[in-house]
């Protein structure tokens, strides 16, 4: 069983920053892929970020790519998303999920992630 708790949501300006953080429990982390997605009212959960079990795989989604960063910290249990040059558009409840199948690979489709954390909001004003 894993724990996931997201944290650094809130409310910032277009064009700002932010990072999120997401910790996670258990003794076995790096034996999971992580991904953060985003879900907007009336919108399906999408796929923002992705990283492997070791961090040296990652994905992005096209609208995000060169402005966030998925990195992890398996000493910490933890998986952070740093968000540059933020846009209106990027505003959603941001979750942190987990899975063991692939876990070596980044990229990966939804129904395959096992854990999710609560969600933490992101509020970019334009």
């Amino acid at each position: 069983q894993v724990q996931l708790v997201e944290s650094g949501g809130g409310l910032v300006q277009a064009g700002g920053s932010l990072r999120l953080s997401c910790a996670a429990s258990g003794r076995t982390f790096s034996s999971y892929a992580l991904g953060w997605f985003r879900q907007s009212p009336g919108k399906e959960r999408e796929i923002v970020a992705a990283i492997a079990g070791t961090g040296r795989s990652t994905y992005y989604a096209g609208s995000v790519k060169g402005r966030f960063t998925i990195s992890r910290d398996n000493a910490k249990n933890t998986v952070y998303l740093q968000m540059n040059t933020l846009k209106a558009e990027d505003t959603a409840v941001y979750y942190c999920g987990a899975r063991s199948r692939a876990q070596s690979i980044a990229v990966a489709p939804r129904a395959w992630y096992d854990y999710w954390g609560q969600g933490t909001q992101v509020t970019v004003s334009s």
